[in-house]
């Protein structure tokens, strides 16, 4: 609550979970959101929902973005742009879902043109005799993108779902905390600046009349 009494308007965090039809975005989504698992869910669709979480004794809200399995790339260049920070979803009992996380690392890249925060999620684990994709290969994977890595089942509602959220919604507050310091030093800077020039007589201006 502020001084005034009115409730303090929460830092929002906006999240996209990418990748392939069918690896679990949106049971993970889902998961997260209700603690409950479904089964069925249209590829097409896609949904975005408000949560409300309290990370390190802050309310935030999370706007989580579900974006369906196969999109135009113009309809992918709005998300990326319109995110935070990213959830990267492959399945570990399907290769290509696997390698298609590093054709949307780069497309992000490009888009993005900046560091951005994201995570890795290897989905499925439950399915372990199909696996397709190693556990290393998933780490070696998130250390080239400098991400966190995390392998889970939304199927048996591991903890790590709600762990891999909460993380990457910490590193998108603090980059913004950390360019919010950045544009007021700036701002600062540039008032100093300011200050400098009226009250100081210009050097050079001392140099004519001293002629």
């Amino acid at each position: 609550m502020t001084s005034n009494g009115k409730t303090k308007p929460t830092p929002e965090v906006r999240l996209a979970v990418l990748g392939r039809a069918g690896v679990g975005k949106s049971a993970l989504v889902v998961r997260f959101l209700t603690r409950r698992f479904i089964w069925e869910y249209d590829p097409t669709l896609e949904c975005t929902y408000k949560h409300v979480a309290t990370l390190d004794d802050e309310m935030v809200t999370m706007e989580i973005l579900d974006t369906a399995g196969q999109i135009e790339t113009l309809q992918r260049e709005g998300h990326i742009r319109w995110a935070d920070g990213f959830i990267f979803v492959y399945a570990i009992n399907d290769r290509q879902s696997f390698e298609e996380i590093v054709k949307l690392k780069d497309h992000l890249d490009d888009v993005k043109k900046t560091n951005v925060q994201c995570v890795l999620v290897g989905n499925k684990v439950d399915l372990m005799r199909e696996r397709d994709v190693s556990t290393a290969e998933g780490m070696k994977l998130a250390t080239d993108m400098a991400c966190a890595f995390f392998e889970t089942s939304v199927c048996e509602g591991s903890e790590e779902i709600y762990e891999l959220f909460y993380e990457v919604a910490r590193e998108v507050k603090r980059r913004k905390l950390i360019e919010t310091k950045s544009r007021r030093r700036s701002s600062a800077a540039q008032v100093k600046q300011v200050f400098t020039k009226m009250f100081n007589p210009n050097k050079q201006t001392n140099r004519q009349s001293s002629m």
